[in-house]
């Protein structure tokens, strides 16, 4: 008997909130994530933090830095977890060589933004980013106080 699961919000790990804030995101890319046993544990119980995490390329691969996934107590006893170790990402060949063009050459960061389930694997959607400046943030948050006030007042 096999049980089909439907894509909806509880496929969802956790979100970057912060990012939409602190960047301006321009493309978004899907990476696989290299895990370990303990640390899909820990995912499926929620237990990670990627605010302030980022995406490093070194050579021609992508890993992500300073994501913290909590072990869980009953993580077997021989294994000794780094919560904070260093995660090789999986692109292919051709997303890897569009990133590093647009980091080197055009001054962009990677940053995560949201971490999910997909087919059961764990997958981290990525976004291309420049850093915003206080008066963008500012400005950006004018701009959502401007389209709540008129739809308020549209709706009346």
């Amino acid at each position: 008997m096999t049980r089909k699961k439907s894509q909806d919000s509880s496929s969802t790990i956790i979100l970057n909130r912060k990012a939409r804030h602190d960047f301006a995101l321009e493309d978004r890319f899907e990476a696989g994530i290299a895990l370990e046993g303990w640390e899909v544990k820990s995912l499926r119980a929620g237990r990670i933090q990627i605010r302030d995490s980022y995406v490093l390329l070194k050579g021609d691969e992508a890993y992500l830095f300073g994501a913290l996934i909590t072990p869980l107590p009953t993580a077997s006893t021989h294994i000794h977890p780094d919560p904070q170790r260093t995660r090789k990402l999986l692109l292919h060949r051709s997303e890897l060589s569009r990133l590093i063009g647009a980091v080197e050459r055009k001054g962009y960061t990677l940053i995560p933004t949201a971490m999910y389930w997909k087919a059961g694997r764990a997958k981290l959607e990525i976004a291309l980013a420049k850093g915003k400046q206080s008066h963008d943030k500012r400005e950006d948050e004018k701009q959502r106080d401007w389209e709540r006030q008129r739809q308020r007042l549209l709706k009346r």
